[in-house]
Parts: C-alpha cells; sequence; structure tokens
C-alpha cells in the first residue's frame, strides 16, 4: 500500500491588503478559530501563520492508496 500527502497552501488576504490584522492578541484570535474549525471540520492543518494584512495556512490530505 502506498502513501500519497497533498499539501494545499492557502492565503487569505484583508480587502486591499489594508493592515486590519495589527494586534497579536487579534491574529492569536484568528488563528484559534480557523484552528477550531480545521479540527470540527477533520481538516488536517499543519501551519498557521500570518501578518498585518494576511493568513498563511498550510493543509493536507492524506491518501492511502491501494493496489490493484
Amino acid at each position: 500500500m502506498s502513501w500519497v500527502r497533498v499539501y494545499i497552501h492557502m492565503v487569505f488576504a484583508t480587502k486591499n491588503r489594508e493592515h486590519l490584522l495589527n494586534s497579536i492578541e487579534l491574529r492569536e484570535q484568528i488563528f484559534q478559530h480557523i484552528k477550531r474549525n480545521a479540527a470540527e471540520k477533520e481538516i488536517r492543518l499543519d501551519c498557521l501563520n500570518g501578518s498585518k494584512e494576511h493568513v498563511h495556512c498550510l493543509i493536507f490530505l492524506g491518501i492511502h492508496c491501494r493496489q490493484l
């Protein structure tokens, strides 16, 4: 049996790249929300980070492949 892992890099940006995520506390709240939401939906979240105007998420899909 083979193992395949597909990584997906997502970037979410604020409208017009405005610096709306100014404080570390606000970013942490958003990161915690994304983590909870991913866990509830069984999305495998590998990395999460960002700055004042965007957030990066790295998720992966693990798939077992059977030989025919």
